[in-house]
């Protein structure tokens, strides 16, 4: 059983960490619960389920392992895309890409009690977002990433210091994301940062989770 949902008090020093993505198209490559286990121990307090192909049950059954797992350490759980998934699964939050559910008909569905991020990719989103009530909006991709086929133009830091004074919401930077690149991140405006592919392609991935960590005490 996993915790009874409670609504959400909301500080951005929630989204001012190191957010980890955990993607089921990873699934056949590692074990994503131990992935989010280790995350854990590591103190990662911030996790997001992505599973863009697979279908709703296999999506609700995998997920809910998930979730139990970030339950039992305290961790924010954001589903991608998927209101209704996000619901199911009691997440903490629901995060929506430009292609998703518009942010207010999304709120309609899942009401006050949950976190809804935004991706966002240029200066108007960021001001729309903004303007309709996102929680947090993620930003990038800052570098060009293999996790997406098809992503937006890559943005750079400049990108991401030029949207810096159009919103007073959490950043978290995302796309191609290492250790050594988040102190400058940190100094172009960026909250926190989103890895994927970094955390589960790494060969020692307690030691990158301790190196992303390092930057978030």
């Amino acid at each position: 059983m996993i915790a009874v949902h409670t609504p959400r008090i909301f500080s951005p020093a929630i989204f001012s960490r190191f957010y980890l993505i955990v993607d089921d198209s990873w699934a056949s490559r590692c074990s994503l619960l131990e992935v989010v286990q280790q995350a854990g121990e590591a103190g990662v307090k911030l996790v997001q389920y992505r599973n863009k192909t697979g279908s709703m049950k296999q999506a609700y059954e995998a997920g809910l392992a998930l979730r139990s797992v970030a339950a039992e350490r305290g961790m924010t759980f954001i589903v991608n895309d998927r209101c209704d998934l996000a619901l199911a699964l009691e997440a903490d939050g629901v995060h929506l890409g430009q292609a998703d559910l518009p942010l207010l008909l999304a709120r309609k569905v899942v009401g006050q009690k949950m976190f809804i991020g935004v991706s966002t990719h240029n200066p108007e989103q960021v001001r729309l977002a903004t303007e309709e009530g996102a929680d947090y909006l993620g930003f990038g991709p800052i570098f060009t990433t293999r996790t997406k086929a098809n992503h937006e133009p890559v943005v750079g830091m400049e990108g991401l210091a030029g949207v810096r004074d159009l919103t007073p919401l959490p950043i978290i930077a995302i796309g191609g994301i290492v250790p050594d690149s988040v102190p400058a991140l940190q100094a172009a405006g960026a909250n926190g940062v989103a890895v994927a592919s970094a955390i589960l392609n790494a060969s020692d991935r307690s030691k990158v989770l301790a190196r992303f960590m390092a930057h978030f005490q």
